[in-house]
């Protein structure tokens, strides 16, 4: 059957036409305003919540920046007071500098106020002060919120400026945590552990642990010639490699002169 042109439609199907393109119209009114309503009853519910949230937010945002900024700008003048006071510390103005340390221990981070009161102790064992300083070094140890690392050196100091007046047991008891190969403190705190050790009469310990001393990678050259000799005396064989150790020393065969030189 052939189909009717365009223009041929009888006056029924135009009406049917028109009748749908009206349904479509009235269809799209009716989602728009169903739309509409469910737009108005959610900002009606939730429009006040969001809009406290996004405040919010930006609030806390806010603080944050300043916060950082703050923090940056406490670091850098926590940082040049503390080089302020080195620089007299190292230019023999002692006072000067225990004096301009006094910001940065009072209102200073953590981390930097437990640096300063380490260097103003420092500045107390110069000055003869080894109370004083043994009680700074202590003061840092037992701070909470300072860096694990400056409560360990602290540690160490402590023990040091009041070894003549500890019992070779507490040193023991106070060192022996931090007396470890991967400890950053291990030589110098080893040190002082196995002279408590060696004030105990356990000469076998203080000889190992001189040994381990001379073999720990950042034990300082001065520190293993000493404990190289302690381990030796104690009849620990430190050495490794002999021709090292006498090049370290300046004791080659080159210096001894020749064959017929004294050995």
């Amino acid at each position: 059957m052939a189909l009717k042109p365009g223009n041929s439609l009888s006056r029924e199907e135009k009406r049917a036409q028109q009748q749908a393109a009206q349904d479509d119209v009235l269809l799209r009114e009716v989602d728009d305003a169903v739309r509409q309503d469910q737009y108005a009853d959610f900002s009606r519910k939730y429009g006040r919540p969001l809009l406290a949230i996004v405040v919010v937010g930006l609030l806390a945002f806010g603080g944050y920046l300043w916060w950082h900024e703050h923090r940056e700008g406490q670091y850098e003048a926590d940082s040049e007071t503390f080089v302020s006071a080195l620089d007299k510390v190292q230019a023999g103005d002692l006072a000067s500098g225990d004096k301009g340390l006094a910001p940065v221990i009072e209102n200073g981070e953590p981390g930097a106020a437990a640096s300063a009161q380490l260097l103003k102790a420092g500045i107390a064992m110069e000055q003869g002060k080894a109370a004083e300083a043994g009680k700074l070094f202590e003061a840092v140890a037992a701070d909470a919120k300072a860096p694990q690392t400056l409560r360990d050196l602290a540690t160490v100091r402590a023990v040091a400026a009041n070894y003549d007046t500890m019992k070779p047991a507490d040193v023991v008891s106070r060192l022996q945590p931090l007396v470890a190969p991967d400890k950053p403190w291990f030589p110098v705190a080893g040190e002082m552990l196995a002279m408590a050790y060696l004030d105990q009469g356990k000469n076998a310990e203080a000889g190992k642990l001189f040994a381990q001393i001379v073999r720990d990678k950042n034990t300082s050259e001065t520190l293993k010639s000493r404990a190289r000799q302690m381990a030796g005396l104690l009849g620990v064989d430190a050495i490794d490699d002999v021709d090292k150790v006498l090049k370290e020393q300046e004791v080659g065969p080159a210096s001894q002169g020749g064959a017929g030189a004294p050995q």
